[in-house]
């Protein structure tokens, strides 16, 4: 019986927030009355993640480890996970777990109530309270560029707390192929364009550790991410139209001349 709930973790080396990540959610998990599975996806660490995990699925029996041989990037890795999931809703977190496990019922609570996809987006706030000035100025100047390349209605993009429907999904996670941290903006983008209905949800971030991405180093990769989105967006879309008019050109060839009438006698 396939579970209810998938839980996809990509992890690169992350053998020290890997335990406190996998109690939450096994406690978090036994008090809850449907059925779950975890998928880690060790994205090739090369400290002692694989070790942690060997120890925690003697212990955890709704853990799924999957390893990737060499490092691919959180989004393949991200992608990998949802592949092999099996749940009928999908919830997708950061290996630090960023929010309360309580917010991943309000995701699904949302799912419940019409969404198709359930995002959590972390409320705005003063640069003095960002971890650091340069971080949130990059994240300030990267959402202004979701917006005005990709004009996607998606105020937090890259907050690593989302949850989905499964099945209508599938077929946008296989065509996807940005590998790194644009993965998440290129999902919401493809469902966002085929008309499936998006819900942020506010919530408050959990810093249980200090960030370790420099976001300011993936900037530039990042930009030039968007611009590959809305390049392929827009050939995508120039390829359905041209399908469309060829089969409308073959309908029409296809319809049988109009016969002559008869002559006056």
């Amino acid at each position: 019986m396939n579970p209810y709930l998938s839980i996809v973790i990509p992890a690169h080396n992350e053998a020290a927030i890997l335990p406190v990540t996998l109690e939450c959610l096994r406690e978090f998990l036994e008090e809850r009355p449907f059925t779950a599975e975890v998928i880690v996806v060790d994205d090739g660490s090369t400290d002692n993640s694989s070790a942690v995990l060997g120890e925690w699925r003697g212990s955890f029996e709704n853990l799924r480890v999957l390893r990737n041989s060499v490092n691919l990037g959180k989004g393949a890795s991200i992608r990998r996970g949802i592949l092999a999931s099996r749940g009928e809703c999908v919830f997708v977190s950061d290996a630090d777990l960023p929010g309360r496990p309580e917010d991943i019922i309000r995701l699904l609570e949302a799912l419940r109530d019409g969404a198709v996809v359930a995002i959590a987006s972390r409320r705005p706030a003063p640069m003095n309270s960002a971890p650091s000035a340069p971080r949130f100025l990059a994240s300030t100047v990267y959402r202004t560029l979701v917006r005005l390349i990709l004009n996607l209605p998606v105020r937090d993009t890259q907050c690593g707390f989302k949850a989905f429907v499964r099945e209508p999904l599938l077929p946008i996670v296989q065509d996807l192929r940005l590998g790194g941290f644009s993965f998440d903006v290129e999902f919401l983008f493809a469902a966002w364009k085929r008309g499936l209905a998006i819900r942020e949800v506010d919530f408050e971030v959990v810093e249980r550790r200090p960030t370790r991405h420099a976001i300011l180093l993936h900037s530039p990769r990042m930009l030039i991410d968007l611009l590959r989105i809305r390049i392929s967006s827009g050939r995508a879309t120039r390829d359905i139209r041209a399908e469309g008019a060829k089969i409308e050109r073959a309908s029409v060839e296809a319809e049988p001349a109009p016969s002559a009438p008869d002559a006056p006698r």
